[in-house]
């Protein structure tokens, strides 16, 4: 199996300092801040990351299990929301909350939302993620 790679670099302090995201393929590279992570700062953040990867696996292994079901999907949109919170007076990642729309043609309503919440416990950012609650919100679309 493939071994995926991330790097970043932090300079200075926690506050006043600054670094670089970038993905190993070379495709992203962003910077970050305490404020872009903690506030509302321009830059991307760590949490936004694990969000992407999340809503991105989720909906690629979704796809897997409705096409082995024999209903292969249209359209698969998936978003993650991931709270950022404190646990014992650190910083914490709280919940993820799962939001899925899905266009699949055949298939009812009752069988969509078995395969959501399958998708949801099997994809691998979620078991990596085991330790968060995930909340799912899934939704057929005509």
């Amino acid at each position: 199996m493939a071994i995926r790679t991330s790097e970043a670099t932090w300079i200075g302090t926690l506050k006043e300092g600054h670094g670089t995201m970038k993905l190993g393929s070379g495709f992203f590279e962003g910077p970050y801040t305490f404020a872009s992570r903690f506030a509302e700062d321009k830059g991307t953040n760590p949490e936004e990351l694990i969000g992407a990867a999340h809503a991105g696996c989720y909906s690629m292994f979704l796809s897997a299990l409705l096409t082995g079901a024999g209903f292969p999907p249209d359209r698969i949109q998936a978003k993650a929301a991931v709270h950022l919170g404190q646990t014992n007076g650190a910083p914490t990642i709280t919940l993820i909350e799962l939001t899925v729309e899905a266009q699949v043609p055949g298939l009812g309503e009752g069988d969509f939302q078995e395969k959501a919440a399958a998708a949801k416990i099997g994809c691998p950012v979620s078991k990596a993620l085991a330790a968060t609650e995930i909340k799912l919100t899934a939704q057929l679309l005509p």
